[in-house]
């Protein structure tokens, strides 16, 4: 495999009208197509589907990452060095609670990155990243 292909994501919300407006307006996605109850995304080339589901109770899990909570499930993508900055610094001006603020992780290691957390209205935990050195991606 040489080629990385757009991936599908769908995630529930329980929220539809708060979580349109976070992923339209907050993250500046463009919207696809919709319905009363999904609306798509372009999520910087792969197609992210917000879907309706009731709201339920659940704990949120975490894993020690690099001496941070990581919560998990999350997704999010591997953007380029520059636009990850550039994002972050969008996500700042417009005061998006961290749960994770933008940092290095695994400075000077194998891995180094630079990797951000926060959740959307509906409590789904995002992570963007970057690396200097794409190739450094999947490295051990």
């Amino acid at each position: 495999m040489s080629k990385i292909s757009p991936f599908h994501l769908a995630i529930p919300v329980y929220n539809l009208s708060e979580c349109r407006d976070f992923y339209t307006n907050i993250l500046n996605l463009e919207e696809g197509r919709s319905s009363n109850h999904w609306v798509d995304y372009n999520f910087f080339g792969h197609q992210l589907v917000i879907h309706y589901k009731p709201k339920t109770e659940e704990d949120t899990h975490t894993n020690l990452v690099d001496g941070k909570d990581v919560p998990v499930p999350h997704f999010g993508v591997v953007l380029p060095w520059e636009d990850f900055h550039n994002f972050a610094d969008l996500l700042k001006s417009k005061n998006i609670k961290f749960i994770i603020e933008p940092y290095i992780r695994f400075e000077g290691q194998v891995g180094e990155q630079a990797t951000m957390f926060f959740k959307d209205p509906s409590g789904n935990a995002l992570e963007f990243k970057a690396f200097k050195d794409i190739e450094q991606l999947f490295a051990k």
